[in-house]
């Protein structure tokens, strides 16, 4: 095997191989720092120097194991050591260490699985009600850094059914944790595994989209492999699946906390200027902070609530929030709603789920997209501005804007795939975008949005 150094000398020192990679300097570094090139570059440096792949530093030949078999090679016997492991639909079984919860005998959580490339917030991610009926592959090493504590919750409890990581869970280093990551998984019976090759797995699923997929952690450490590929070919996945009224409020409730700020923590809204409802399809807390913030105050109604019920309030404004499943399931009972309260001309301004089910009123549909965005570096184009945001995001279904109707404009597009990230009506006060503007975790480009629903608010009461 070669060192990192022969490999740099072969390919005519530092600048030279940061040419031949079409990367800076800063990367060839790094790759000194790791002692390892990473295997995106392997083809560049194979061509260039006519070495073979065993003979580079990283490659799999030569690298010690970190990872269990993969799937591919895996025996149905278990591997020594692995204490976990996660099926996939296609009958694939990764093997690894359990943490968190162990999964009841017979019942362990069967879901699709996506992948998040967020780096921080991963307690913001397990407890957003958007992640309900996934299974998360992290695809940032680090997880469980900053420990768990009682603020960063989106959620009263996580509603993510699982979590896939590549390394141990890392030992808490923030002032703020009062709890191991986990424990915290422990006490909210949600299972996790360790050990999988987080990098190909993130692969599979954006070549071939989000898997189906069932996590075994059994306290016995007893693996029914025939029964959990049954379970992971047979679940129907999330197309066609109504999950906001599982993970929304059942009453109606006021929302006044506003955002956190250091050292004070969170705040509270005493002057509100403007009345919203915001219905929740499974919003998370840092949107109706937001909301707060921005001088509003907030009624939340549960999602399955009646026009009656959400214009008896009176309000100046009403917001449709996040949420997780299928829009179109969702959308059944939420459109006929959401027309009615268009139809009284109320300002509407929808996030996620809310933009998804605003699409559909205004006449629209809705299709699932292969791989979902997931993560806090998506970047999204204002035609309006011209500005690019950088934003955060969670969703696997996606507006048709083909099928928009001409009284509605597209406003915000992805600048990965060009899909819908944001609409407005032409003849009603009523927009939304597909993205998280309140950023937890993630950017605080959007943060304008909401001050947006104010302005859109304060038009309408003064015309």
């Amino acid at each position: 095997m070669r060192t990192v150094e022969d490999i740099i000398t072969l390919l005519g020192g530092p600048e030279a191989a940061a040419q031949r990679c079409s990367i800076g300097t800063e990367a060839v570094r790094k790759w000194r720092q790791a002692r390892a090139i990473p295997p995106r570059h392997w083809p560049a440096i194979l061509a260039a120097t006519g070495l073979s792949l065993a003979e580079l530093p990283g490659a799999p030949e030569t690298r010690a194991e970190t990872t269990m078999p993969q799937p591919d090679t895996a025996p149905d016997s278990v591997p020594d050591g692995a204490t976990a492991c996660l099926v996939l639909g296609d009958g694939s079984v990764h093997w690894g260490i359990g943490f968190g919860a162990h999964t009841p005998a017979g019942a362990a959580p069967v879901a699709e699985v996506c992948f998040n490339t967020g780096m921080t917030g991963y307690q913001e991610t397990l407890t957003d009600p958007s992640y309900a009926g996934q299974i998360i592959t992290f695809t940032f090493p680090h997880i469980g850094n900053v420990g768990t504590n009682p603020e960063d919750l989106e959620a009263a409890t996580p509603v993510a059914r699982g979590l896939v990581v590549k390394q141990d869970l890392t030992e808490p280093a923030n002032y703020r944790s009062t709890r191991h990551l986990d424990l915290w998984l422990k006490s909210h019976d949600v299972p996790g595994i360790a050990g999988l090759d987080t990098r190909a797995l993130t692969l599979r699923i954006r070549d071939g989209g989000a898997p189906n997929g069932v996590l075994c952690f059994p306290a016995d450490g007893r693996f029914d492999l025939a029964a959990l590929r049954a379970q992971a070919a047979g679940w129907p996945g999330l197309e066609g699946m109504d999950l906001a009224k599982e993970v929304s409020c059942r009453q109606a409730y006021g929302w006044s906390e506003t955002e956190w700020a250091w050292p004070a923590g969170f705040g509270t809204q005493t002057q509100p200027k403007h009345k919203v409802v915001a219905v929740d399809y499974g919003a998370k807390r840092n949107i109706l902070r937001c909301l707060a913030a921005a001088g509003l105050e907030v009624t939340v109604v549960p999602a399955t609530a009646t026009a009656e019920e959400i214009l008896r309030h009176a309000p100046d404004g009403v917001f449709l929030s996040n949420g997780p499943g299928d829009p179109a399931a969702t959308g059944e009972y939420a459109v006929p709603v959401i027309r009615e309260v268009m139809d009284r001309k109320v300002p509407v301004f929808g996030i996620c789920l809310g933009h998804q089910l605003l699409g559909l009123a205004l006449g629209g549909s809705t299709y699932k997209l292969d791989r979902g965005h997931r993560g806090a570096n998506q970047p999204v184009k204002d035609l309006t501005t011209g500005r690019v945001e950088i934003t955060s995001q969670n969703h696997g279904f996606a507006v048709d804007e083909r099928s928009l109707p001409s009284n509605v404009r597209v406003t915000h597009v992805s600048l990965f795939d060009g899909s819908n990230e944001g609409l407005a009506a032409t003849d009603r006060p009523a927009f939304s975008v597909q993205y998280h503007p309140e950023a937890n975790p993630g950017p605080t480009d959007s943060h304008y949005l909401f001050h947006r629903f104010v302005e859109l608010i304060e038009k309408h009461k003064g015309g």
